[in-house]
């Protein structure tokens, strides 16, 4: 029995779609026929002393639709153009077609990759044109987004560059995109702005972070990054009440560079120890440790770097000890930059700053539009309570 009934689940799915697309025809030819009978005054073959104009015929349309690729028949009038507001002149797609078009390219998704999706699903094949000047749509908007107001405080401000390529003169050379994220005083994330740097210099860190404060940027207590010294000193410069907090990670990355690859893993773990003291004084305590050891294992330049330099990767222990997870890294905005780079590497080189720029504040801005900054990542309270009570905070 259980052969004797047979279903073709394909063959079922491709009836549904036709039937579907069926429907979505008739139901647009018929609105398009009401549109033209409400403009003529009397309907199809009708006499009436009402009428204002007559019937010419009608021409063919193609139109895409989520349910696949419908024809239209639009009606044409003898004394009148026949404008329809069911579907605005020359549009050859609905909007949430084109919509999903944007998307796709924004979140992600290769042009190539776009074209096989429409077709899969839509039953037409987009071009790379196509995409592209819809894509000049949103870039108007994303112009805007990049130079709106930057409205409240932000005590933690994350900074960080990527170096893109993009063709100059016939050459291909690099590209660097600033970009700024942050935590305001309720606990949410932001996505501050992004600009183009011609290399990560003073000048290019000064003209971004004027740039911000201009915007409205105030209120910042750590700026967290790499030990870009360009970056160091446009903050000193432009936000002067802002410690700064050497990125942990990037600094364990400059001391292995000086340890043998079969020591790395027990530096490792030396340097960890540095970060998981209680209070400031017991982690000195313990890089002076770390560094007489260095030395005894004959690691002097790697001794040296730490000597000289940890005290910039501890100025989070001045914060509250719950946000010190997340403060003493450039994590949270390394994440973001990877993000870019898996949507930019499909591009290779650009052919102008603009277009490398636009992307990437496109990927930003998407990623700004989902539950990334809608879910709370710190619970500030403690920091301002150190503010109102500062001497129970420091015996705290």
């Amino acid at each position: 029995m259980g052969q004797v009934i047979k279903i073709d689940e394909a063959r079922i799915r491709d009836h549904l779609g036709e039937m579907v697309r069926g429907t979505v025809e008739e139901t647009l030819n018929a609105m398009l026929d009401a549109e033209a009978d409400e403009l003529c005054g009397a309907g199809r073959y009708q006499r009436s002393a009402d009428r204002v104009d007559t019937r010419a015929g009608s021409y063919d349309r193609t139109l895409h639709t989520p349910a696949g690729e419908v024809k239209l028949k639009v009606p044409k009038l003898r004394r009148q153009v026949f404008e329809t507001a069911i579907i605005e002149r020359y549009r050859r797609r609905e909007a949430s077609v084109e919509e999903s078009l944007i998307e796709m390219y924004l979140a992600g998704v290769s042009v190539r990759r776009v074209e096989d999706i429409t077709e899969a699903l839509w039953g037409t094949r987009v071009s790379p044109a196509t995409v592209s000047n819809l894509n000049k749509k949103i870039y108007a908007k994303i112009d805007v987004w990049r130079n709106r107001a930057i409205t409240g405080e932000h005590p933690y401000l994350y900074l960080d560059g990527i170096v893109m390529k993009r063709s100059w003169a016939g050459e291909v050379r690099n590209v660097s995109l600033l970009v700024a994220s942050a935590v305001n005083t309720e606990g949410f994330r932001e996505i501050l702005g992004i600009c183009e740097g011609a290399k990560e210099d003073k000048s290019g860190w000064s003209a971004f972070l004027r740039h911000l404060v201009e915007r409205g940027l105030k209120g910042v207590r750590l700026i967290i990054s790499d030990a870009c010294r360009s970056l160091v000193e446009s903050a000193a410069e432009y936000l002067p009440d802002a410690r700064w907090q050497r990125c942990m990670v990037h600094f364990y990355r400059n001391v292995f560079s000086h340890v043998p690859a079969t020591r790395v893993r027990d530096v490792s773990h030396m340097l960890k120890a540095i970060h998981a003291q209680e209070s400031r004084t017991s982690a000195d305590e313990k890089a002076k440790a770390i560094i007489a050891e260095l030395r005894l294992l004959k690691m002097g330049k790697a001794a040296d770097l730490v000597e000289q330099s940890v005290h910039e990767t501890l100025a989070y222990y001045a914060f509250p000890d719950i946000h010190w997870h997340k403060i003493r890294t450039n994590n949270p905005l390394e994440r973001i930059m990877r993000e870019i780079r898996r949507r930019t590497r499909v591009v290779g080189a650009f052919p102008d700053g603009q277009s490398c720029l636009n992307l990437a504040a496109a990927r930003l801005r998407h990623i700004a539009g989902t539950q990334w900054s809608t879910k709370r990542y710190m619970n500030m309270r403690p920091l301002f309570q150190a503010d109102e009570n500062p001497t129970e905070a420091a015996v705290a």
